[in-house]
């Protein structure tokens, strides 16, 4: 017999607040299982399945229209689009990762001026952001 849960005992399951699972019904991206008159509704494993792909795609960085997107490819009929939205997403983090390399230098060597920096001599970090912002 299949595992049947309730919004609170399903949010519980995969780690949600039971109003962001109401929020991913209302984008589409998870099913709301129909309620029986004078009834609750009783979500499946199958729901929560699809509650823990969402979770996981968006650690990766996916956007929920994205996730809507792989969702619906998932008949494995589409492996070439899914991998065009994947390689999409590896691009603009490859990108990210090399600003914030740039970043990161930027900051070592202020940090570097600020360590050095003694007595009542105004801060060199503070002065570079202003005059880079003129």
């Amino acid at each position: 017999m299949s595992k049947s849960y309730t919004i609170g005992s399903l949010a519980r399951q995969v780690g949600l607040n039971v109003e962001t699972i109401r929020y991913y019904q209302r984008r589409g991206i998870a099913q709301e299982p129909t309620k029986p008159p004078r009834g609750i509704r009783h979500y499946t494993e199958e729901h929560a399945r699809r509650l823990r792909f969402i979770k996981e795609a968006q650690k990766l960085g996916f956007s929920l229209d994205e996730v809507g997107e792989l969702l619906s490819l998932e008949d494995g009929l589409h492996c070439r689009e899914v991998e065009e939205i994947a390689g999409n997403k590896l691009a603009i983090v490859r990108e990210r990762i090399a600003q914030l390399g740039k970043i990161e230098d930027v900051l070592a060597v202020l940090v570097g001026k600020c360590h050095g920096n003694r007595g009542k001599l105004r801060c060199p970090l503070i002065a570079s952001l202003e005059s880079a912002a003129e």
